[in-house]
């Protein structure tokens, strides 16, 4: 099996946490950080079993960048 590395951008959302992996745009959730993450990996993992080589070309973005930037308001 090959093993590709992934981003996981983790937000806290109301009690608990989303993460999205913006390189498949896959998203999950869940009650920690830690939960968080194993259900993103998992629903990577079974992403990349099930799509077929169209849709993972389709939906596969390979420049990801994760970046902060400041804003002004008034």
């Amino acid at each position: 099996m090959a093993a590709n590395s992934y981003t996981a951008v983790v937000e806290k959302e109301g009690d608990g946490y989303v993460a999205l992996c913006p390189e498949l745009d896959v998203a999950s959730q869940g009650a920690t950080v830690e939960e968080t993450m194993a259900n993103l990996k998992e629903a990577v993992e079974l992403f990349l079993e099930c799509a077929d080589p169209g849709e993972l070309q389709r939906r596969l973005h390979t420049e990801v960048f994760v970046t902060r930037f400041e804003a002004t308001h008034g």
